[in-house]
This record gives structure tokens, sequence and C-alpha cells, in this order.
């Protein structure tokens, strides 16, 4: 059950949605350079909703491409979770993105699930990935 509805963040179809036990953060598309500060708003809005009770999932299901600004992105808000005792957790990640967290080591940094959280998908993907 959705709280309160998706919000996009900019024109990058980076919905956060807050969910009964989760905070759903919907990227889509390449993440780099130019998409990266739009994911750390994104975050940053997430986590004002998260709570130790209540994760930040990021439904990676839909991100084609992701480099080490995006990465940055995600490091950094989950320096921010822990402070406050949340969690940052990635969900249905790539095998690029997948391949990207492990050769930097922050594969052991995230925990990972393989299903993305319910609700709603970014505009165009019905399952979750893009056209």
């Amino acid at each position: 059950m959705v709280e309160r509805s998706p919000r996009e963040v900019g024109d990058n179809d980076i919905a956060v949605e807050v969910l009964d036990h989760t905070v759903a953060v919907r990227p889509a598309g390449e993440i780099d350079m130019e998409k990266a500060p739009s994911l750390r708003f994104a975050l940053a809005e997430a986590l004002t909703h998260a709570s130790p009770a209540k994760a930040v999932v990021v439904d990676c299901g839909a991100i084609t491409f992701c480099d080490s600004s995006a990465l940055n992105a995600l490091l950094a808000a989950r320096r921010a979770a822990q402070e406050t005792g949340s969690v940052i957790r990635l969900a249905a990640p790539n095998p690029q993105l997948q391949r990207l967290l492990e050769i930097t080591g922050a594969l052991a940094l995230f925990p990972v699930d393989q299903d993305p959280p319910a609700g709603r998908r970014p505009s165009g993907c019905p399952d979750g990935r893009p056209q």
C-alpha cells in the first residue's frame, strides 16, 4: 500500500514511493555523471521517510547502465542511512551493476534483493525493464 503518491524527480524518471514497509527509489535508464545528481536527490528524499524499520530499496531493474558517479551517490546515501539506523537495499541489479559493485568492493556493503518492491514501475516499463 502506498502512503503517498510517487513523485517524479526532475525529468529523469526517478520515482520515490513511500510504501508500508519500505521506501522505493526507482531509477531508470543510464545512471551516469549527468543523472547521478537526480539519483542523489531521490535517495535523500527517500531517506527522509526511512527508519530502522523502513529500509530504502533501490529498484535497479530498469537501470541499463551505472557508472562511478551513480555508485558514489549510492555510497553517500548508505553512509547517511547508517547515521540514522536505516538501510539502503538494492533490488534486481543487472549484470553490469552487479559487476561494478563486485570490482569496487561495494557489493558487500549493500543487501541485495532478487525482486524489486511491489508498487509503481517507471513509465514505459510495464515489467520494470526499459523497452
